[in-house]
């Protein structure tokens, strides 16, 4: 096959649950057995993404980290790196110490994926949820100095709190050339993401490499929220979900059934009826 499909996970993909629905996991596993090029791109973590995607059987690597990695989706083994440079990543913190917001810093430290956070702070509502609902995560890192969060190499900066607190941090540095952001509202809970990366670091950026890696001729993306655009914009097809952002809606190709209708998993499927394949 000679085009790469790729789909935005949550809101797109993932049910409202935030899990793959059963007929979205058989139509997928069906098709992917067939040959489809079929893969995601989500600001998860492979951790994350591997349990929402249970029942998957990838063939293809995940862009995780909206375009900071490849993992496989098997065993989270990571590729495609892209990291911040060492001065990147103190002048960033610098901003943040300047308005006292403390982040998770995704980075990679003897060999292991880690997520640094300060310890012995008072956090935030939507950081302290973040780390307890993990309570097995083999990642989470507490230091006790802004110094010890960027241990290693660091490819992601995430910030979990009130918009209203978040806004300003995000204005100061929305127009630094060398970052890629993300700020949006979580889409299961009230609190809001602010997730800063290399410029490279891009779902768009990663979507094309990885068709340049298979040879594919064509993109096909999906997707349902404003981080997803980009990608849209260099897809040489792009499908909103019906539960999708009006802007979103408004960039696509077409609109598709929602994503608690399984929309990407039944367009894909009438697709490769009509060619034959599935």
């Amino acid at each position: 096959m000679d085009t790469l499909y790729i789909s935005d996970l949550d809101g797109t993909l993932l049910a409202p649950n935030g899990r793959l629905g059963t007929f979205t996991i058989r139509a997928l596993n069906q098709l992917l057995a067939k040959g489809m090029l079929f893969t995601f791109a989500t600001a998860r973590s492979w951790h994350s993404a591997h349990v929402a995607a249970q029942g998957l059987s990838p063939s293809l690597p995940w862009i995780v980290h909206n375009g900071a990695a490849f993992a496989d989706g098997r065993t989270g083994a990571r590729t495609e790196e892209v990291f911040f440079t060492h001065a990147q990543r103190e002048a960033l913190l610098k901003q943040c110490a300047g308005r006292d917001l403390w982040p998770l810093v995704y980075g990679i430290s003897d060999g292991a994926e880690r997520v640094f956070y300060r310890e012995g702070i008072p956090r935030y509502r939507g950081m302290e949820y973040y780390i307890a609902s993990r309570p097995e995560d083999p990642r989470l890192a507490p230091v006790k100095s802004p110094g010890e969060l960027l241990q290693g190499e660091t490819y992601y900066f995430t910030f979990i709190h009130d918009r209203e607190i978040l806004a300003p941090l995000w204005q100061e540095v929305k127009d630094w050339e060398w970052l890629s952001l993300t700020f949006q509202q979580e889409l299961y809970r009230q609190e809001y993401w602010l997730e800063i990366a290399p410029r490279q670091a891009t779902k768009a950026q990663a979507a094309l490499r990885l068709k340049e890696k298979l040879g594919c001729t064509r993109l096909v993306a999906f997707g349902d929220s404003v981080n997803d655009l980009p990608l849209f914009q260099v897809a040489d097809e792009c499908y909103a979900t019906a539960n999708g952002l009006a802007e979103v809606k408004a960039a696509a190709t077409a609109v598709i059934g929602s994503n608690q209708e399984d929309g990407v998993a039944r367009f894909l499927l009438e697709r490769m009826e009509r060619e034959g394949m599935a």
